[in-house]
């Protein structure tokens, strides 16, 4: 078996490059990026074209196929961080806080927040629930403002499929466009 440390630097490459752009281009597609994610798709399968016939070529040598997999693997890691980085698309953070009265809605509102606010009830009595779209690169700098303010606060985020209307809905088309 001959070890060619350039070609399987190459196919790792290759591959982790392939995966990387699969990964961003699915999450794109997710956010309804609907003119990027097909762009990025054609230069993701170039790629993956090349990749796969250095590996094709070569089956006889299994660290060949072995660097396939870890460049894949490798990829689909790399690709989650840089999505984490971009923080593409928006969420909505559920607050519910054991103050029924709290101040929290008008502080998080100041901060530049749309917030709506009603009170529930729980198991152990009256609560006030706070919904919150925002930025998926504020969500952090929220909920450490909302911790700040309660630190017993629950928090649930969700990603919104749609949104229509309201507080933001002007600067979420815009962004979508």
């Amino acid at each position: 078996m001959i070890f060619d440390f350039t070609l399987l630097a190459k196919i790792f490459a290759i591959n982790l490059s392939y995966v990387t752009l699969n990964t961003i281009r699915f999450m794109l597609t997710m956010k309804g990026y609907r003119v990027l994610a097909p762009l990025l798709s054609m230069v993701e399968i170039v790629i993956y074209v090349l990749g796969l016939s250095l590996v094709m070529n070569s089956l006889d040598n299994p660290l060949n196929l072995a660097a396939y997999a870890l460049g894949y693997g490798a990829g689909i890691g790399v690709g989650i961080k840089i999505e984490d980085w971009l923080a593409l698309g928006y969420t909505m953070i559920t607050v519910m806080t054991q103050d029924a009265g709290s101040t929290m809605p008008n502080q998080l509102r100041d901060l530049g927040y749309g917030v709506s606010s009603y009170r529930a009830n729980g198991r152990d009595g009256e609560r006030l629930v706070l919904e919150i779209l925002l930025t998926r690169k504020a969500e952090r700098h929220l909920q450490n403002k909302v911790l700040e303010i309660d630190p017993k606060a629950f928090m649930v985020s969700y990603d919104p499929k749609y949104i229509h209307g309201g507080f933001w809905s002007k600067r979420v088309h815009l962004g979508k466009k």
